[in-house]
């Protein structure tokens, strides 16, 4: 089986500096021996990203990198160096095109827009194909406060029966997360469905952790993998190792050069040094250690850059160094107006119910320093799995006007009151995409509610949000400006974009 995560050669930057040139030059010997060593480049669309390994190089005869069920698949299918331990549209698409579409990677269970899909018809897998989206399929929990059905069912799976476990079977689709970073988490998984074991207290949170990870490897192995059994202790503990030790990050940026350069804090071994406990940092004022959150101190990595002036670099390179630091600063501290969000605005913890637009910045629910995502768990629903044609806040579908969302099944949600006028006796409808935590819970205040991933390695797994539906980061930028009255230049836009390109 081919080694999937040397899909991407590591390249020569477009404008080289020494210390690229020459770690270049010492790892081609290695990498032409098929060895991942720790901290290997690969070329994304702004730079280069790389991995560190706190274990030494990446060894692929990990159960990560094996075949452990019927279909061809590992980990690393989903998985890979080249985009930060996640997956890019890109890369899927030149996967197909290598393959003819019989990559594992496009198995007919989740690889394709239905499970009766045909390997090698692209129409059969144009959500993989476009938006990089895996199907997930849940039944609805027996009991449930709404009840579910489909308005529009493209592919004509949205809506099954479960012949297991009975009940309805719902199909949404997903980004893979990647698999980097992991002691950072508060969830895992969009919905938190393998979150077996909480992860909100400092005493708990690495067995937890473990657990947790154990459980997923599990059930991505029988479910995405089709094996018919589990497998071994043994092969859990070693993924479990494996995924723990890596760390990734930007590490080169094309305009700005080596992101710790200068007194700057990018790329991996940085991050790999971050502190972090749950609650960290908490936006909702609930960090352990008693300490308030800080927005303006959320991301540092780049503040040596605000003032970068140097005799040894173009006055280009100063330049952008300093759109990136001033991209950061707008990050932690631009205001934003956060209305209607479920999590937030419907959240007794922040007030009377339903809570008034308040004022926020990114870090409002980016608040885990030098990560991005929120240090204990908070799933909010900000409108991404929203359907622009049944949309009746204007303020939202103004914002879901500015993403290209994949053509995917709309659910009909209703039984439910609404989260933001409580003394409603009017029938409260929600059209969606993607009811998120919901599907796992059967509650109404779960409804289309998923997780913020962490933000590091951005630039190496295009597109962005559960769904896919950013093809990239203007667009991305052009619905939060939508969502959240940014009122950004966009001059502010271009420091934002260059800012997450180095993450």
């Amino acid at each position: 089986m081919p080694v999937v995560s040397l899909r991407k050669e590591p390249v020569r930057p477009r404008r080289m500096r020494w210390p690229i040139i020459l770690l270049g030059l010492a790892l081609a010997s290695v990498a032409s021996a098929m060895v991942i060593p720790s901290l290997f480049p690969f070329r994304d669309p702004t730079g280069l990203v790389s991995t560190y390994n706190s274990a030494g190089p990446i060894d692929q005869s990990n159960p990560f990198f094996q075949s452990l069920g019927t279909n061809g698949r590992s980990c690393s299918t989903c998985h890979l160096a080249s985009d930060a331990m996640g997956l890019s549209a890109q890369t899927v698409r030149a996967t197909y095109q290598r393959t003819h579409g019989q990559d594992p990677l496009f198995a007919s269970v989740d690889g394709a827009n239905c499970p009766n899909g045909v390997p090698g018809n692209p129409a059969d897998h144009s959500l993989l194909l476009k938006s990089g989206l895996i199907r997930v399929a849940l039944t609805l929990p027996a009991g449930a406060q709404f009840t579910i059905s489909a308005v529009h069912d493209p592919y004509g799976c949205a809506i099954l029966p479960d012949p297991q476990a009975g009940g309805q079977s719902v199909s949404v689709y997903r980004r893979p997360l990647p698999s980097t970073n992991l002691r950072f988490l508060s969830a895992v998984m969009f919905d938190g469905r393998e979150t077996v074991q909480p992860l909100n207290n400092a005493s708990t949170f690495q067995a937890n952790l473990v657990t947790d990870l154990m459980h997923q490897a599990v059930d991505a192995t029988t479910g995405h993998a089709q094996a018919t059994s589990a497998p071994t202790l043994d092969q859990q503990t070693a993924i479990v190792n494996f995924e723990l030790g890596l760390t990734s990050a930007q590490f080169f940026d094309n305009q700005a050069g080596l992101l710790s350069s200068r007194g700057a804090h990018g790329g991996p071994m940085f991050l790999f040094n971050q502190e972090y406990h749950p609650g960290t940092n908490d936006s909702l004022g609930a960090d352990p250690n008693g300490q308030p959150f800080n927005p303006a101190g959320t991301f540092t990595l780049y503040t040596s850059w605000e003032n970068s002036r140097s005799r040894f670099f173009s006055g280009d390179d100063d330049n952008f160094r300093q759109m990136v630091a001033a991209g950061e600063v707008l990050f932690n501290t631009r205001p934003l107006l956060i209305s209607s969000v479920r999590g937030l605005n419907d959240n007794s913890a922040l007030g009377a119910v339903p809570v008034a637009p308040f004022m926020g910045t990114c870090t409002t629910c980016h608040d885990t320093p030098n990560v991005g995502n929120h240090s204990f768990p908070l799933p909010l629903d900000i409108g991404t799995g929203h359907n622009p044609a049944y949309e009746s806040d204007p303020i939202i579908a103004n914002a879901t006007s500015q993403l290209d969302f994949p053509d995917l099944p709309v659910y009909k949600i209703e039984g439910c009151p609404n989260p933001f006028d409580p003394s409603s006796t009017s029938p409260y409808v929600i059209y969606t995409t993607d009811p998120g935590k919901a599907l796992l819970t059967g509650k109404c205040s779960d409804l289309n509610r998923i997780k913020g991933p962490i933000l590091r390695g951005l630039a190496a797994r295009a597109p962005y949000f559960h769904n896919g539906a950013a093809q990239n980061l203007t667009q991305l930028l052009n619905f939060y400006n939508q969502r959240f009255q940014m009122n950004l230049t966009d001059q502010e836009k271009a420091e934002l974009i260059a800012f997450l390109n180095t993450l």
